[in-house]
């Protein structure tokens, strides 16, 4: 399952047959295609689509459309995106919900939970708006944590407006794709975390790192700290904007 999550990082294309053949030709596993289809959706990955399953939808959930495309990310809390992620520990596993800004890359907020249940995606969302104040566009997958209704009703009371990824479109959240791929391979993997409380103690770190040391080259080598800063700086300028009000009226 390692092996597996590993190269579902590198490679979140590959399907059950490439993973098998992965195993059987790289790794020297002697391992059919039906167990690592099972392995696989123990993990809570889609095998044979380019995207991950980990929160799978709900039928009587709203789907509300996709209002991204096309459009051009100019600002921070323009649009927050939210996504989860599994994380293999030495006894166990974990799943991680991480609140990131798209114009800094900004890790918002993030939470830690041994099952999928939407306590902790919405634990990670509160955080966010209490701290940072309210986004423009909040942009997730079509997930059940994140269609019900305790997480949608506090975008909605806020007037956020919500936007939701299409079936099948694999790097509609690829800035947070990015993220993943850095904490596992950074972090995650190196450290090879025993248990959850020792993974949330060195994720905090890690994050810390993250928004306030990794400098990106995407961002002019700059850290997402200092992008968000500047940008809400930038929120003074002829007065005070609807993101700057709500953070001050939360502090």
């Amino acid at each position: 399952m390692t092996l597996l999550d590993k190269k579902y990082t590198a490679r979140p294309y590959y399907g059950v047959r490439r993973m098998t053949a992965y195993l059987q030709k790289d790794e020297k596993y002697e391992v059919g295609k039906d167990h690592v289809r099972t392995l696989l959706r123990r993990m809570g990955i889609m095998a044979l689509f380019p995207i991950r399953n980990l929160s799978k939808p709900n039928p009587a959930h709203k789907i509300y459309p996709y209002l991204l495309s096309g459009v051009e990310i100019v600002r921070v809390n323009q649009v927050w995106s939210v996504d989860i992620t599994y994380v293999r520990l030495a006894h166990g596993f974990a799943y991680l919900v991480a609140v990131i800004d798209w114009y800094s890359r900004r890790v918002l907020s993030w939470r830690l939970s041994n099952t999928l249940e939407s306590g902790f995606c919405v634990e990670a969302l509160e955080e966010s708006l209490r701290l940072y104040g309210l986004p423009e566009i909040f942009n997730s997958d079509q997930g059940s944590q994140f269609t019900s209704e305790s997480f949608t009703s506090r975008l909605l009371e806020n007037n956020v407006k919500i936007s939701m990824d299409g079936r099948g479109r694999a790097y509609d959240n690829i800035f947070i794709e990015r993220l993943w791929r850095s904490v596992k391979y950074e972090d995650i993997y190196l450290r090879q975390y025993q248990n959850i409380p020792e993974c949330k103690t060195g994720l905090g770190k890690y994050f810390g790192f993250y928004d306030t040391e990794r400098r990106h080259q995407s961002l002019d080598y700059k850290t997402p700290q200092e992008v968000y800063s500047e940008g809400m700086a930038n929120c003074y300028e002829g007065g005070r904007s609807r993101v700057m009000q709500s953070t001050l009226g939360r502090a």
